[in-house]
């Protein structure tokens, strides 16, 4: 006796394949001044990120979304934007340093304001270096000729840069007594190297694990030691 075969059951549909995200277009236009920002801005961010050798100028296109020959209009190679980047690094640093200058109160004894106003230059200094790594080591990435460097893109609210802001904390230990006239040439170079020393010490060298811990108390002895010194 003949039997029936069973009816195949139907293929079930094949599920919809789901869209591929568009691809953001590439910007080819800004309007004046806006390419410029957007690729400074990019370099900062990934000189925040991995310090100088980051700076690429081919990465800082591809995030502004632009194709890389557009930037050329703004910045010539490589070394034009880490010279931007590295402005905007010592800017912060002088901004660093005014915060901590802002402190001293304003009716403090001249002596008194001086000896806090080289302490407060060097404090900032120091958290700027465990906060803005990347960009502290930006800023002295370059060798710069820092006694007649007048760019503005340097300096902070005050208008001075970090190296004026030293001199002129140094300037009022001359005028409150505390540093004799004929030993203020070349202080700068005394107290910024052994600060920066530190500084060094904390986000590269043995220091490095104990950063946090031992930046304030170790600072404040450097302190004492560079007032000592001067």
């Amino acid at each position: 006796m003949n039997r029936t075969a069973a009816p195949t059951p139907p293929t079930p549909p094949t599920p919809p394949t789901p869209p591929t995200p568009p691809t953001p277009p590439t910007r080819t236009t800004y309007r004046h001044g806006d390419l410029r920002r957007a690729l400074l801005e990019a370099g900062i961010d990934l000189a925040r990120q991995g310090g100088p050798d980051a700076v690429v100028l081919r990465e800082a296109t591809r995030r502004a979304g632009v194709v890389p020959n557009a930037a050329y209009r703004h910045f010539a190679n490589r070394q034009d934007l880490l010279q931007a980047v590295r402005a905007h690094a010592l800017s912060g640093l002088a901004m660093a340093m005014e915060a901590e200058l802002a402190t001293i109160p304003s009716d403090a004894a001249p002596a008194e304001r001086a000896r806090a106003s080289l302490r407060a230059v060097g404090a900032g200094y120091l958290r700027f270096a465990l906060g803005e790594t990347g960009l502290f080591r930006t800023a002295f990435s370059v060798p710069d000729d820092v006694e007649e460097d007048s760019d503005p893109a340097k300096a902070g609210n005050s208008g001075l840069n970090p190296f004026e802001l030293l001199g002129a904390a140094l300037d009022r230990w001359v005028e409150a007594g505390l540093l004799p006239v004929e030993r203020r040439p070349g202080a700068e170079y005394l107290a910024w190297s052994a600060v920066h020393g530190l500084a060094i010490l904390l986000i590269d060298g043995p220091l490095r694990g104990r950063a946090r811990e031992q930046a304030g108390v170790l600072g404040q002895r450097l302190l004492d030691l560079v007032e000592k010194g001067l």
